[in-house]
């Protein structure tokens, strides 16, 4: 006497379903993982946003110690140029709007470089041999050196460049230019309104 397929079918059944209870077990341990991977991306994502959130540093701000290392080996600590006003001008060789105002930050600082005001140039994101030609292009002579590890444009939260930043005596930060100087006449206000408040 046969088998009828209806004896069969229990078992059929218990099978499949050792099958399904199986296979939900495996993929919580999943789920937790990708949704763990997600909280430490967007965590990640939301310290990056709150850095970008403060935003270019204040006038008004006291300016954070720094050094800036120049092409020429001197190591130029903010903090011993109290008493001067300094005026801190990020470009690249790369920037096509740096080109513009090259010649008028010379300028600026040949006329300037008696009165206690120091200028300095902060290479950012760029090739030591493409920096140096850029700066004998433009026949500047202010000392320049690279951002190394970018702690200074951090330092400032400065968006691209150019972007300069004018400290007074006490090491506050006293105006900004965010974009290319349009004339000397421009440089030489915002210096004379630091020197002469």
């Amino acid at each position: 006497m046969g088998v009828s397929m209806t004896e069969q079918d229990p078992v059929i059944e218990e099978e499949q379903s050792t099958t399904t209870e199986t296979g939900p077990r495996k993929q919580p341990w999943g789920l937790v993982a990708t949704f763990a991977a997600l909280i430490g991306l967007l965590i990640v994502l939301w310290l990056g946003l709150q850095r970008t959130s403060q935003g270019p540093i204040s006038v008004g701000d006291q300016v954070p110690p720094l050094t800036l290392s120049t092409f020429g080996g001197e190591q130029i600590d903010f903090a011993e140029l109290a008493g001067e006003v300094v005026v801190v001008n990020f470009w690249a060789s790369w920037c096509k709007p740096c080109e513009g105002e090259a010649l008028e930050l010379e300028q600026a600082y040949q006329m300037f470089k008696d009165q206690s005001v120091v200028f300095l140039g902060v290479d950012y994101v760029d090739t030591e041999p493409e920096a140096l030609a850029y700066l004998e292009r433009f026949g500047i002579t202010y000392p320049n050196g690279p951002d190394l590890g970018t702690r200074i444009s951090q330092a400032f939260r400065i968006r691209g460049v150019p972007e300069t930043y004018v400290i007074d005596p006490e090491g506050k930060l006293a105006a900004v230019k965010i974009g290319p100087y349009v004339s000397l006449a421009e440089i030489i206000d915002q210096v004379e309104a630091v020197l002469s408040p």
